[in-house]
């Protein structure tokens, strides 16, 4: 047989990792093989972990062959909106034979970034899902220097929605359930601090201009919607199951919005990165070995809420 033979981790329908193998038949001249040093868990793993596939998308490598460049042609790909395009390949939808828990994995040469010097493998591989994420947001929707930015969750994302805030110039107003996380948020660029746990009714000062929610579970509205200005905008960053449900006159009343917001482009993903590396802006991790065992101590962490704040996977740790 020829082509090239790699391990992958994939999950199951009990949820337990399984090791196995992918084949690759050839590179196309669009392609590379990557072979992967370090790689994130998100919690979009963790909603795959019970499917047949291979799993992983943040990712840090080292190349380990030729690469040369891919263009799209439809109206998203020629916009740099390229995460829109109707024949895009997405994370659990597509190449689902290989992932970023593994040893290697082929893919696209025109979808790879260079990591900055300053930024570590270990720090990159949640920057690529996770720091693009909040960032994305803030870059596309305007958010300046001058505005009140508000965070929601001192988590994964949330940790990092803080940093990005803070070094653009925004006053960042952080809530978590209770005190525990305080001297943290502050020590990340958090100007004030509120627990939320038990209030009905929160007094803050001046209003909120953009609100990033960033916890697992949508918060109660009837709490957030009074603390924000006109015109201001909701960011429901994390993924929720069911619907996103929301009072309606606070919505028209205060003429608010609520922005969806997805992959960062390319162009957003490199200038992420370069912002990172400029300001310091660095994921708090836990390491783990990338094998079965360390993918599986990993998400059972990540399951009871004890990653502080990013799970990232180490090849031959």
């Amino acid at each position: 047989m020829t082509g090239i033979d790699f391990t992958v981790f994939r999950g199951s329908s009990s949820g337990k990792i399984v090791q196995s193998k992918t084949h690759k038949e050839s590179i196309k001249p669009d392609e590379v093989l990557l072979r992967i040093t370090h790689a994130g868990v998100c919690g979009t793993d963790q909603h795959h972990k019970t499917s047949d596939m291979v799993l992983g998308h943040e990712v840090a490598i080292a190349l380990a062959g030729d690469s040369s460049t891919i263009r799209g042609h439809c109206d998203e790909c020629l916009n740099a909106n390229e995460m829109f395009c109707p024949e895009r390949a997405m994370y659990a939808h597509s190449n689902t034979d290989q992932g970023a828990f593994a040893s290697h994995a082929v893919w696209k040469a025109a979808f790879l970034f260079h990591i900055p010097d300053a930024i570590t493998s270990s720090d990159a591989a949640p920057l690529m899902c996770a720091g693009a994420t909040v960032f994305n947001a803030m870059y596309l929707y305007n958010v300046r220097p001058t505005e009140r930015v508000a965070v929601v969750g001192v988590g994964g994302l949330g940790h990092l929605a803080i940093q990005f805030a803070a070094k653009m110039g925004c006053e960042v107003v952080v809530f978590s359930g209770t005190e525990s996380k305080k001297e943290e948020a502050k020590s990340l660029g958090a100007t004030e601090f509120y627990a939320t746990r038990g209030a009905s009714k929160l007094e803050i000062g001046k209003p909120i201009k953009h609100l990033f929610v960033t916890t697992s579970r949508i918060p109660d509205w009837n709490l957030f919607l009074p603390i924000l200005a006109p015109n201001a905008t909701i960011y429901p960053i994390t993924v929720s199951e069911g619907d996103l449900a929301m009072p309606h006159i606070p919505l028209v009343s205060k003429g608010l919005t609520i922005q969806g917001s997805f992959c960062a482009s390319r162009g957003v993903h490199a200038k992420m990165l370069r912002f990172a590396a400029v300001h310091g802006i660095k994921p708090i991790t836990q390491e783990f070995p990338l094998t079965a065992e360390g993918i599986e101590g990993a998400m059972a962490k990540l399951d009871k809420g004890e990653v502080r704040y990013r799970a990232v996977l180490v090849a031959g740790k």
